[in-house]
């Protein structure tokens, strides 16, 4: 923010600043053109009489005769004071006209001083090249307090050829500058100079011959240093008489406000430094106060205190922040309750599985025995049964231990000893097959997922018969996972019971098998839990089945296998 404000004020204090002075620049040109113009005014006038003077018919005839050789009597001479005196009749200031003819001889005043006397030549031959136009040289170098002009006078009969010149002396006062231009309590010093340098006059008095001289130089510089003090320097040339107005601006007063600005940037600068730094202090603590005691509440769950905090803010984003951690607090207390009270439950479970759990080794060995008295007593068909029961408690029962997945093989060999004892139920009512190419044999499936499907086909589709029913699992490729398919021929479902079973599925509320407690929603979840991927990596089951054509019941499940619980 400092950083910003410093730019903006530099900025702004330069631009305005630069505007201020351009303004002042343009202030002091104006002015001088206006008084230029006052005195070119004056000079314009003398220069509308000199004419009606220099083409004055008396005076062109005199000086044509006198240009032919025949010179003005001193009658013709007496006849000319109204003529030339009519210039200072009409102007204030000026002092005298005189007449010369080509020659410098003078005709007006009557004496005989030549105009070589009174000028340098150098000045007449500027005269004559104008032809006929006023020349303003400066300062009279015989009288100081006198300023001189020459107009040469030309013959408008004799092709306008120098008939003779008008040599003007104006009073030098009447150009003195005075005054201030601006009406500053500090004014302006102005000068005029001449075309050669010739100081003419100033409204300042102590104004020194080095000062003069150095503006003479021709430089251009903008300002200029005059003892302790700067000026802004402003020239104005007069294309009447290539006179040079200088004004001379302190620079002090073009930057009088220039310095307010500073006053008042550097001010403004500070309040609202101080001002951005309280309000800065306020809101970063109104901030940083209710986030430290999030980290503070935050740090505490490392030590297990799980507290929601009180909503201190009224910003609304650390009001949502508080908002999120005492939603999170509560969840996870709900969730270490919910897994405390899953412990517990499981622990009581395991507690009576062990107290109502049978030695698996005390049953096989009676089976065995069983099994022996049967062939004693020639029962083989009833000790194959007791076979395949033993076979099937010990899948079922001591099969947890070796893990939750099983090779395909190990479970149509448990679905063949199913089918088996169920046979010895239902006899020559119950046919069943089974087709597994051996390619398939190692693919592994979670324990127990076929025979519940094998078991509600017998159930709700051989039990619901009179006559013979038939059972058929296939194994089948279905790109990159494999098909298990489990049909019945029995009285099958209609279309609403299909649509109701499927939506139970969906929210896992359908009844088990007879009360067995494995049931179709039981293969789905564990289908969902074991295999939870999505394409070829993930499972589904599928049901089909119509009134009178039985059921069929299709299971996908990739080839490599699924997620090990």
């Amino acid at each position: 923010m400092l950083l910003i404000l410093t730019i903006v004020g530099g900025l702004t204090f330069h631009s305005v600043s630069n505007l201020l002075k351009n303004n002042a620049e343009k202030h002091i040109q104006q002015t001088a053109i206006q008084t230029n113009g006052r005195l070119e005014s004056i000079l314009d006038q003398i220069d509308s009489l000199t004419t009606l003077v220099s083409t004055n018919d008396y005076v062109q005839r005199l000086l044509l005769r006198d240009l032919s050789g025949s010179p003005a009597t001193f009658a013709e001479r007496q006849a000319l004071p109204p003529i030339i005196n009519l210039v200072q009749l009409y102007t204030d200031g000026i002092k005298s006209v005189e007449l010369y003819n080509k020659d410098g001889a003078r005709l007006y005043p009557l004496d005989d001083t030549g105009l070589l006397d009174k000028v340098p030549e150098n000045w007449v031959k500027q005269a004559t090249t104008k032809e006929g136009g006023l020349v303003w040289f400066g300062i009279d170098p015989l009288d100081s307090t006198s300023l001189l002009a020459i107009r040469q006078v030309s013959l408008v009969d004799q092709y306008f050829s120098t008939g003779g010149y008008l040599l003007i002396r104006a009073d030098r006062s009447k150009f003195a500058l005075k005054g201030s231009l601006s009406g500053e309590s500090e004014k302006e010093t102005m000068l005029l100079l001449a075309s050669d340098g010739q100081f003419i006059t100033s409204n300042d008095d102590t104004i020194s011959q080095e000062t003069v001289a150095r503006l003479a130089d021709g430089s251009n510089d903008p300002t200029i240093t005059i003892g302790n003090q700067s000026f802004i320097v402003v020239r104005q040339r007069s294309s009447v008489t290539g006179w040079t107005l200088i004004i001379l601006t302190p620079v002090n007063v073009v930057t009088k406000g220039i310095s307010v600005l500073r006053t008042t940037i550097i001010v403004s600068a500070v309040g609202g430094t101080l001002l951005f730094t309280l309000l800065s202090f306020f809101l970063s603590t109104l901030i940083t106060r209710p986030v430290f005691q999030l980290i503070k509440a935050m740090r505490g769950t490392r030590l297990g205190i799980l507290k929601p905090i009180e909503t201190a803010s009224a910003t609304m984003e650390i009001r949502e922040l508080n908002f999120s951690y005492n939603r999170m607090v509560d969840n996870i207390n709900e969730l270490i309750q919910l897994v405390y009270e899953k412990e517990l439950s499981r622990s009581h479970t395991e507690l009576k599985a062990l107290q109502a759990q049978i030695n698996p080794h005390f049953l096989f060995n009676a089976l065995d025995v069983l099994y022996w008295s049967l062939l004693d007593r020639d029962e083989d068909k009833l000790a194959d049964y007791v076979v395949a029961m033993s076979d099937l408690f010990r899948y079922t029962i001591t099969g947890s231990s070796k893990g939750s997945w099983v090779k395909l093989r190990d479970e149509l060999d448990h679905v063949e000893r199913y089918l088996l004892i169920m046979k010895m139920r239902f006899e020559d009512r119950l046919e069943w097959e089974i087709e597994a190419p051996d390619e398939f044999a190692d693919v592994e499936l979670p324990r127990l997922l076929l025979q519940p499907l094998v078991e509600n086909a017998i159930l709700h589709g051989v039990e619901s018969r009179i006559e013979p029913g038939r059972v058929k699992l296939t194994v089948a490729r279905a790109d990159d996972r494999i098909a298990i398919t489990v049909e019945d021929d029995g009285i099958g479902m209609d279309p609403e019971k299909l649509r109701s079973l499927l939506e139970g599925l969906e929210s896992g509320k359908v009844a088990s098998s007879k009360a067995s407690g494995v049931g179709l929603a039981n293969v789905q979840r564990r289908l969902q839990l074991f295999f939870s991927g999505n394409g070829a990596q993930g499972a589904e089951m599928a049901i089909d089945s119509s009134p009178g054509h039985g059921t069929r019941i299709i299971i996908h499940i990739p080839i490599e296998g699924g997620q090990v619980l």
